[in-house]
Parts: C-alpha cells; sequence; structure tokens
C-alpha cells in the first residue's frame, strides 16, 4: 500500500486540505521572508548604517532571490513530481528525484557561491550598488558574508516542498521558524552592543539558515511516504528532466523577478541622480533605499500568495495524478478566492498605513525627503496587489495541472515584458514617478492574459 499512503488527497475535503498544507507552507515562506526584512528593520534602526545599509542590503536583496529560483526550481518541481508519481503509483520514481534533486542542490549551491565570491564588485554595481561609496561598502560587506551561506540556505529552500509533498507540512514550517527565530534573536545582538555592523546581519542570517538546513537533513531519514535508499541518489538525467520542467516556472518567476528588480533599481539610480532633491550627493541613497522597503513589504503579501498556491499543489497533483479533474477545479476556485481576499487586506494596509510600516524601517533618523517619498511609493507601486496576488497564484497552480510552458509564458510576461520594459520606457516621461507607475501597470497588463487562461482552464477540467 505504499504507492497510496497519500490517498487521503483524493477523498479529503478540499478545503480542509488547503488548510493543513497551505497554512503550514505560508508561514514558512512569510517566515523565510523575514530573514532579509528582519535585518533590513535593524540595519535601518541603526544610527550608525541607517539609509546606506538599507540601500545596501536592497542591492543584495535580490542576488539572494537568484539563489532562491534555483532552490525553488529544483525543490517545487520535485515536489510536484513527487505528488504526481504517488498519486500514479510509481514509489520508485518518487524516492529516485529526491535523491538526484539533494545532489543538483548541492552542486548548483557550490557552483553559485563561486561565482559570487569571484564576481563579487561587477555584480553589486550591476544591481545599483555604486549610487554612492558608503552604500558600495556596505553592500560589499554584508554581500560576502551572504555569499558563504548560499549552499545552506538553497538546501533548506530547496528541501522545503519536498518535505511537504512527503506529507509533513508541519514539519516544513518548524524547520523555517526555527532558522528565522535565530536570526531576530542573533541581528540586535551582533548589530547592537556588538557593533557588527552589515556583517553582523550577514552572520544572524547565515547562522538561521544552517539550522534550518540541519533540520532538513534530519528529515530525510525519516521520511513516511517515501523512502530514500543509497540507489537514490543519482543525477538520473531522465527524471531530472521531467521534474524541472514542472519547476521550470517557479525558476522563471523568481529569476525573471530579479532581471525586473535590476531594471528597477538602475532606473531608479539614473533618474534619481536627475531628480532635483535626490540629485544630491547626501540624498542619492534614498530612492534606492525606499524601493527596498516597499518591495520587502510586497514580498511578505506575495509569499502568501506563493504559499497558499505551492499548498496546493500536492493535493493538485496528486489528483491530477488519479484523474480526480473535478477537485482540481474546485481546489482552483477556493485558491483565486483566498488570493484575492490576500490583495485586498495588504492593499488596505499599503493604502491606509503607509506613514506607520515606513516608521519600523527607521524613517525616524532620515530626512523629511525620506518619509515622503516612501509614502507615496507604498500608495503608488502597491495599489494593484489584489491583481499581484491572484496572477501569482495562477502561476503556480498551472504547474500542479502539468502546464508548465503555459505557466511559463505568463510568468516570463509579467517580469520580462512588462517588468523591465515599462520600468525603462515610464521614466522617460515620467522620471522618478515613472518607475512607480510601471509596478502596477505592469500587473494590470498580466491579469488581462491571466483571466483568459483561467478560463480555459476551468473550461479543460470542466471537460
Amino acid at each position: 500500500m505504499e504507492e497510496r499512503s497519500n490517498a487521503f488527497l483524493e477523498t479529503e475535503k478540499l478545503g480542509k486540505l488547503m488548510r493543513k498544507y497551505s497554512v503550514p507552507c505560508v508561514i514558512s515562506l512569510v517566515v523565510a521572508a523575514l530573514y532579509n526584512i528582519v535585518d533590513q528593520i535593524f540595519i535601518a534602526n541603526a544610527d550608525y548604517l541607517g539609509s546606506y545599509g538599507n540601500a545596501a542590503n536592497t542591492v543584495v536583496f535580490p542576488l539572494t532571490v537568484v539563489a532562491l529560483a534555483i532552490a525553488v526550481m529544483i525543490g517545487d518541481g520535485a515536489c510536484a513530481f513527487v505528488s504526481i508519481s504517488l498519486g500514479a503509483g510509481k514509489p520508485d520514481d518518487a524516492h529516485r528525484s529526491i535523491g538526484s534533486a539533494i545532489l543538483l542542490c548541492l552542486i548548483s549551491s557550490a557552483a553559485l557561491t563561486a561565482v559570487y565570491l569571484l564576481l563579487m564588485d561587477p555584480i553589486l554595481t550591476l544591481f545599483g550598488g555604486r549610487v554612492n561609496n558608503e552604500t558600495f561598502a556596505c553592500a560589499r560587506e554584508y554581500f560576502f558574508w551572504i555569499a558563504l551561506g548560499i549552499p545552506f540556505y538553497m538546501f533548506g529552500q530547496a528541501m522545503n516542498p519536498i518535505i511537504r509533498s512527503d506529507g509533513s507540512p508541519r514539519f516544513a514550517m518548524v524547520s523555517t521558524v526555527a532558522g528565522a527565530v535565530t536570526n531576530i534573536i542573533l541581528d540586535p545582538i551582533f548589530i547592537f552592543p556588538l557593533k557588527m555592523g552589515m556583517m553582523g546581519a550577514a552572520v544572524a542570517t547565515v547562522a538561521g539558515q544552517v539550522l534550518t538546513a540541519g533540520l532538513a537533513v534530519w528529515y530525510l531519514f525519516h521520511m513516511k511516504a517515501v523512502k530514500l535508499e543509497r540507489a537514490s541518489f543519482g543525477l538520473f538525467p531522465e527524471l531530472m528532466k521531467k521534474y524541472l520542467v514542472l519547476g521550470l516556472t517557479s525558476f522563471l518567476s523568481q529569476i525573471s523577478l530579479v532581471i525586473s528588480m535590476a531594471a528597477v533599481q538602475n532606473m531608479c539610480t539614473k533618474y534619481g541622480a536627475l531628480d532635483p532633491v535626490f540629485g544630491q550627493p547626501e540624498l542619492a541613497q534614498i530612492p534606492l533605499a525606499v524601493l527596498g522597503i516597499v518591495m520587502k513589504f510586497f514580498q511578505i503579501a506575495i509569499s502568501i500568495a506563493v504559499g497558499l498556491a505551492a499548498g496546493c499543489i500536492p493535493v493538485a497533483g496528486f489528483n491530477i495524478g488519479a484523474g480526480r479533474r473535478d477537485r482540481a477545479k474546485t481546489l482552483f476556485t477556493y485558491l483565486l478566492t483566498a488570493e484575492a481576499a490576500v490583495g485586498l487586506v495588504a492593499l488596505l494596509i499599503v493604502e491606509l498605513f503607509p506613514r506607520q510600516l515606513i516608521g519600523v524601517f527607521g524613517a525616524g533618523n532620515e530626512s523629511a525627503y525620506y518619509t515622503t517619498f516612501a509614502i507615496r511609493c507604498f500608495r503608488v507601486y502597491l495599489c494593484m496587489m489584489v491583481l499581484a496576488m491572484v496572477n501569482k497564484g495562477t502561476f503556480i497552480y498551472l504547474q500542479a495541472l502539468g502546464k508548465a510552458a503555459l505557466s511559463t509564458f505568463i510568468s516570463m510576461m509579467r517580469e520580462i515584458v512588462f517588468g523591465v520594459f515599462l520600468p525603462i520606457l515610464l521614466p522617460i516621461f515620467f522620471g522618478l514617478d515613472g518607475v512607480l507607475y510601471s509596478f502596477p501597470l505592469a500587473d494590470i497588463l498580466t491579469f488581462l492574459i491571466a483571466a483568459a487562461v483561467i478560463r480555459k482552464v476551468y473550461k479543460e477540467l470542466s471537460a
């Protein structure tokens, strides 16, 4: 009966399954997002770092997303493939794909760390680190230690969805929370009394990542639905092609976000220098620092959206494998409703309480220009949060349905076509404000495409 050990995914009430799998996944991803956000909060409130440290954190953030992109491609792809394999009664494919994913994660993380350490200066420059000398020095110090922790970070993030696919979403959540709590405890100690600056923030983050990775290793020896054997470990190209395709959308949605952030950050730096206020050298880092803060809030909201959808992957994948398309359709409806509700709550927060949000990030230590620009940035940049959440949920759920190509197409349109083209085009006409307008416009255009895809998927699942 081992091949049907997750058979309850076909019979249990969908609302209950969604709560069981999505809630722990949401908590895990929100806590993971808090790693970088907590760093930025403590950095911003340290008077010897301030907006320079904030801007440096913004510069490094996309580079951690590159590592995350590779990890989720491996982990989400393996998660979906394992769930489908178990639903179809193929346990050998399940355990060999997990062993392959482990090896691939170790190899790719080592390679990425080497690239980051060898090409540190040009990489930081590419993401706007040269806005002024103080910001570049802070970014370099922070990035060095973050790069050393990349293998632990990637392993923990890649194993998290695999642990969920094994039927243990709570353990996946606990392992991530444990690492985040470690970071939260160590950050203020290293930054304030020990005055370790950007290095302290980075070391605290890496310490948490090491703990999460260690817990993942422990779980791999105690799996339930899938049992790993010595024969499980190999790259197995025929399996890699199958599960990496399923995880390709997760990769592209993250890596395209990096490309979009690079465009936004460079345009922010370029047109900020032409602004009558932020063109002053002592204020040059403010647009970049503020944009980073707004992106961090968005990261929390989008983590909830991703968590809701990712939690549905094992359920949808199993039911598709078992031929229960009707349940996959109903679950999609539940997901879209939940995504829209989360987006509405997030929208109300950013529109009604921007001053309070920016206050958490040390606005009291900065100039009035900092607060004024931050409030405008929150209200304009994030005004289409509802559509952003629905778009993201659609991208991810399509993976569970085996529609990797369609999912990839929509994701690429959002992050590459709209996410890069609009931030470059609009500032030509609207200056620094054009950077802010680009984000909501991209979400509107993407939703027009997503709505047509959602309608098509509903018809197919009803056939």
